[in-house]
């Protein structure tokens, strides 16, 4: 099973960096969202592949052309909060407000029910299991925050399973699809999005591929633009996590979605097996 997922933010929401870090610094930086949004739908459409898509509050607000036409070509979308902060740095009421927000907003542009949540950098971990709950009150059905390996903004290593399963929490259970690893020099992996994904050769993500019996792919718009200005300010390592590998983006996903068949969430919840599948108590 692999699954194809996007991010929808600006290129500039760039999380745990002081000059991106809130709304009122974001007009300061130029509008790159419809070209990039653009140069996905190029991609999906010439593989005839599906997907699903996780939209910004924020860009929804701003540019609600943006989810019209995501629901137009027939994808489905799902929360990715309003503002785009790191979970772990939020409150409780914070994080209810925030997904709340994000929720109204999609709902009364596409007219239908958000019952999917990714968090910004995948950042839930031990000490905020509690977004789940919320989560769970807010009638989000499908979560995909979980990320199974140890993260500079995130990570839930203790979570195990890189399989669809029941996530449970304090009463409360939500359908989990986790980011995939694969064990490379013993030691859990990510290859299927974001910079991992640029920076990975072809050649080995193709051949992890045809390994995994799970994949679950997440991209950004930003990751198919190599001519976004760069952030000032960010440090050697973080400016090479940033933008390693934008020039061959666009080239690895076309031959990706060619080799192998991508399914949206949607898809992929109607093939499972929901009674069978591991349930992880959190």
């Amino acid at each position: 099973m692999h699954i194809l997922t996007f991010d929808i933010e600006e290129w500039f929401h760039l999380l745990d960096n002081p000059s991106t870090k809130t709304n009122s610094q974001w007009g300061n930086y130029e509008v790159r969202i419809h070209q990039n949004m653009e140069r996905v739908f190029n991609i999906l459409d010439a593989t005839n592949t599906k997907a699903s898509f996780f939209v910004l509050g924020w860009i929804a607000e701003k540019y609600p052309e943006v989810v019209r036409e995501i629901c137009d070509r027939g994808y489905e979308i799902g929360s990715h909060t309003t503002s785009h902060q790191l979970v772990y740095e939020q409150s409780k009421q914070a994080f209810q407000a925030d997904v709340e927000r994000s929720i109204k907003s999609l709902e009364d542009i596409s007219g239908k029910k958000v019952k999917m949540f990714r968090a910004p950098g995948f950042s839930i971990k031990e000490k905020n299991k509690w977004a789940f709950e919320i989560l769970f009150e807010l009638g989000i059905e499908i979560d995909s925050s979980v990320f199974p390996a140890e993260r500079a903004h995130g990570g839930l290593p203790s979570y195990g399973s890189a399989k669809p399963s029941i996530l449970q929490y304090n009463g409360t259970q939500l359908k989990e699809f986790p980011i995939n690893t694969f064990p490379i020099l013993f030691k859990p992996m990510i290859f299927s999005g974001g910079g991992y994904f640029r920076f990975f050769p072809y050649k080995c993500i193709k051949e992890w591929t045809q390994k995994s019996d799970y994949v679950m792919s997440y991209f950004h718009p930003r990751d198919f633009d190599p001519e976004q200005p760069i952030v000032k300010g960010l440090s050697p390592q973080r400016k090479f996590k940033t933008y390693v590998g934008l020039k061959r983006t666009e080239e690895k996903l076309k031959n990706w979605t060619s080799d192998f068949e991508f399914i949206d969430i949607e898809m992929a919840n109607n093939q499972i097996d929901w009674k069978t599948v591991r349930k992880i108590q959190l």
